[in-house]
């Protein structure tokens, strides 16, 4: 098992600076997701660690050492691609131990290790099949088991279930957590999916633009979003947010914490408006309704309303935030709080 720190890392790419004067810790043994949008910098910080991109400046270290200078292969790390990249012409077992025996491992520790791995990722009973006989998550089990066998200090995974449908996708998250427990081993994973990132994370670094928005636990992040971007990049629908009108802050809320009545409910925010769109998906359904300029999204468990009908949209005020003029999160504490609520109020119908 490995930490990994970044001092003050910059990555440039010819005259394009990506990360900027970094600052990050990766805890050791820790499942950490990398999530953001495209070309946030997530991936490159992937390929920095794995020592595939060095960093332009600052340093990168693995368990308190300073690995700039060590090449790729000598860091402890392994990392599973997107596209799998195994070989199609070699046997599950030939593709499991092609590194071990590129670094001259005794055949007979070869199969120990092997047989070990391929078992633990259950693979076992396929160790004599072209990965062409494979289905796509057995073919990402090859690319894990043969990442697994180096016995890396930390493991790197960019994307790794990308390709796969969503059925499986499923599968695999709840198979990598149970690995992860297994191994305990440390564990940096990318995506841009963020329920993998709610899903699989002991810790979310979420990016923008080469920059750190919020470093936190999932449930956290969701609950006390740092700004803007991440009350709505983290959700599926993403926070509503509406404008208060005073110098530029905004207020928020999350679908399933409002509720949607034929009367203004007592002890919330009431907003009267009409029923846009209805998603019925089995145990919720989805509504958009607009409210003046806005529109917000209600998450509801029961299908109790149609589209065109008028209704009110009522938040408990425990469940709002407010934001800033800089997009940042206002904390309760704030000499304006009580401002920002009675303006609020003034919207209400309740």
């Amino acid at each position: 098992m490995a930490s990994i720190e970044f001092r003050q890392v910059t990555k440039t790419f010819e005259k394009h600076t990506v990360i900027k004067d970094l600052d990050l810790t990766i805890e050791d043994g820790k499942f950490t997701v990398l999530v953001g949008p495209s070309g946030c910098g997530k991936t490159t910080l992937l390929r920095m660690i794995a020592g595939i991109d060095p960093q332009t400046s600052g340093q990168v270290l693995i368990n308190g050492k300073d690995v700039t200078s060590i090449t790729p292969g000598k860091r402890g790390v392994a990392m599973v691609f997107q596209n799998y990249a195994i070989y199609p012409t070699m046997s599950v077992r030939e593709n499991i131990e092609f590194g071990l025996k590129n670094n001259k491992v005794p055949k007979a520790e070869r199969t120990r290790l092997v047989e070990t791995i391929s078992a633990t990722v259950g693979l076992y009973e396929y160790l004599d099949r072209k990965p062409s006989t494979l289905s796509g998550g057995q073919r990402q089990r090859v690319a894990l088991a043969r990442a697994m066998v180096k016995q890396p200090s930390v493991f790197l995974m960019d994307e790794p279930l990308s390709n796969l449908d969503a059925k499986l996708r499923v599968q695999m998250r709840i198979e990598l957590i149970e690995l992860h427990k297994k191994l305990g081993t440390t564990f940096v994973y990318v995506t841009h999916d963020q329920v993998e990132a709610m899903s699989m994370a002991d810790t979310i670094v979420l990016m923008n633009q080469g920059q750190i928005q919020q470093e936190a636990p999932p449930d956290v992040m969701y609950r006390q979003p740092n700004n803007l971007f991440a009350a709505q990049f983290i959700g599926v629908p993403p926070m509503n947010v509406g404008d208060l009108g005073v110098g530029g802050v905004k207020y928020g809320f999350r679908p399933e914490s409002a509720i949607l009545s034929a009367k203004p409910a007592e002890h919330h925010l009431s907003l009267r408006g009409v029923i846009v769109t209805r998603e019925m998906l089995g145990s919720e359904t989805i509504y958009q309704v607009r409210s003046g300029p806005d529109a917000f999204m209600v998450k509801c468990t029961e299908d109790l309303f149609a589209v065109d009908q008028e209704v009110y949209l009522g938040v408990p005020e425990a469940k709002l935030d407010f934001f800033g003029a800089d997009n940042n999160r206002i904390g309760k504490d704030h000499k304006q709080w009580d401002d920002y609520m009675r303006k609020l109020r003034g919207f209400s119908h309740g």
